[in-house]
């Protein structure tokens, strides 16, 4: 059984002017989140800013985040890291916080073969009894998780049940669904592919997009599902703008921008992240605007 089918929302972590971290602000998003049919809450993944956090903040987010949902969707916690040891100990510490899944992402900067990446995968999922889904985005990590790789990690590791695709490779996603029968569930980690990828059999999304559309991103998945193709790839076209702006600068800079300007003060970015460029700032009020979205 999936962990989720639908849309997660990959939400932000809020920060005060001062960089720590707003809970009380996370707190409302995730009920915004709730109130308007997301169907999971993924924290400390990328969007949400992870690696910047420290260890201390990253759990005490996943903490803060399981409490707050208590148990009305599933919750996802990021625990990837680069050290095999940190993803085990922060994938550890979500399974203690009652995380009901773990997204772990391919090691960035040492990168690691793909015999590296199964012996990490496998490390991980030896160390806890949360299900995991593997995450592979080698636009950030520099390493993509081969489709063989995947198949394999997943016949070997039964806790392995799930891939966050974002390799944008249509071909990739339908290989891994081939070598795995369709037995392993498959959420598109790009916006502007979640049509394409439940047409293969895929269960959803983990999605920017929600931050600022929730219902929305919920509703691509669930016409889908009812049979309603038509209308899930209108809503999924009618989209496509505002997601390009959402990724028109790296993420979450755009997402993050995007809430604020519709009044969510979810505060500054962390450095190395930068305020938004004027030129691309005004791209994304165009196309919020155009969709309707009021702006404070």
């Amino acid at each position: 059984m999936a962990i989720f089918t639908g849309a997660g929302v990959a939400i932000v972590t809020p920060m005060k002017q001062d960089g720590s971290v707003n809970f009380d602000k996370l707190g409302e998003i995730i009920e915004f989140q709730i109130a308007n049919h997301t169907d999971s809450i993924i924290i400390t993944g990328t969007t949400g800013e992870a690696s910047t956090l420290s260890e201390e903040e990253h759990v005490e987010c996943i903490r803060f985040a399981v409490d707050k949902v208590a148990k009305r969707i599933p919750v996802i916690a990021g625990t990837g890291s680069n050290c095999t040891h940190t993803a085990i100990y922060l994938t550890q510490e979500a399974e203690k916080a009652g995380a009901d899944g773990a997204l772990v992402v391919t090691p960035y900067y040492n990168k690691a073969t793909q015999k590296g990446l199964v012996q990490h995968f496998t490390k991980v999922a030896q160390n806890t009894d949360l299900p995991m889904v593997l995450y592979s985005v080698q636009s950030r990590t520099g390493v993509n998780i081969m489709p063989q790789t995947v198949a394999e990690l997943f016949h070997s590791c039964e806790n392995i049940v799930a891939v966050k695709e974002a390799s944008g490779n249509i071909s990739q996603v339908a290989d891994i669904l081939q070598m795995t029968q369709g037995d392993i569930d498959i959420y598109s980690g790009n916006d502007d592919q979640i049509v394409p990828i439940l047409s293969l059999g895929g269960k959803g999304v983990i999605s920017v997009l929600s931050n600022v559309c929730p219902k929305e991103t919920h509703d691509i998945v669930a016409k889908f599902m009812e049979g309603d193709v038509v209308g899930s790839r209108e809503l999924q076209l009618k989209m496509l703008p505002l997601i390009h702006a959402l990724f028109c600068e790296v993420n979450p800079i755009p997402v993050k921008t995007a809430m604020n300007l519709m009044g969510m003060e979810v505060g500054p970015l962390r450095l190395p992240m930068t305020p938004m460029e004027e030129a691309n700032k005004a791209r994304l009020i165009q196309a919020m605007k155009d969709l309707g979205i009021p702006l404070k």
